[in-house]
Formats: C-alpha cells, sequence, structure tokens
C-alpha cells in the first residue's frame, strides 16, 4: 500500500512538489542514495511517522543518483546521505543526518515545529 504523503521529487518538479507545498503542509526532504545502508535504515522510520500523522506533514525523496537531483543536495549543502530537512514556508527549519528511530524524529518533528 502507498502512502499518498508520500512522493519522489526530482530537480525539475522540486520548486513546485516541495517548496510551494510547503507553504500548504511542513514537509520533510529525505536526501538518499541506493547504495546507502543508512538510508535504507531511516526509510522505515519515516513511512511510519508520516503514516501516524495522517497528512499533518509530507515527505519527498530525493535520490541523489537518479537525474541531476545531486545539484539539488548541493544547493542544501548536504554533506553525506541520509540527511532529512524539515520545510516550512518554503523555508529549512530543521534537519538531521544519519537513521534514527521513529520515535526520534518524531519528537524532532514536534520540537522544530514549535
Amino acid at each position: 500500500m502507498t502512502d499518498p504523503h508520500i512522493f519522489e521529487a526530482n530537480l525539475e518538479d522540486f520548486e513546485q512538489t516541495v517548496i510551494a507545498a510547503s507553504h500548504q503542509t511542513p514537509l520533510l526532504v529525505d536526501f538518499w542514495a541506493d547504495w546507502c545502508g543508512p538510508c535504507h535504515a531511516v526509510a522505515p522510520a519515516l513511512k511510519s511517522v508520516i503514516a501516524d500523522r495522517e497528512g499533518e506533514i509530507r515527505l519527498a525523496k530525493v535520490e541523489v543518483d537518479e537525474g541531476e537531483n545531486m545539484k539539488l543536495a548541493g544547493r542544501y549543502a548536504v554533506r553525506g546521505f541520509p540527511t532529512v530537512m524539515l520545510l516550512v514556508n518554503g523555508e529549512e527549519v530543521s534537519r538531521f543526518a544519519g537513521a534514527k528511530p521513529a520515535h526520534w524524529i518524531d519528537q524532532w518533528i514536534d520540537e522544530s515545529l514549535a
């Protein structure tokens, strides 16, 4: 089953699907790579958090090895993968790097949005 609040984004559609959308709903952006073990480790936790919040927050997944998506990672000074950013009203509010458990991500979101 696919969660409607999780979607893939890329360099071409980032302004519309992520930046503009973050003016309506807070958005997590997951910069990840298929070869990255911690990226695969954090993915289920992110999916769980998004599902539990039922549309309160959305998740854009940006695979950095696909197309020209590495330019997005460069634009946001991403230094390692995974890096997860929280965007609100088009602006970065907070970020974390590495694999974290769902309860940690939930608390981080709450603190970042407070």
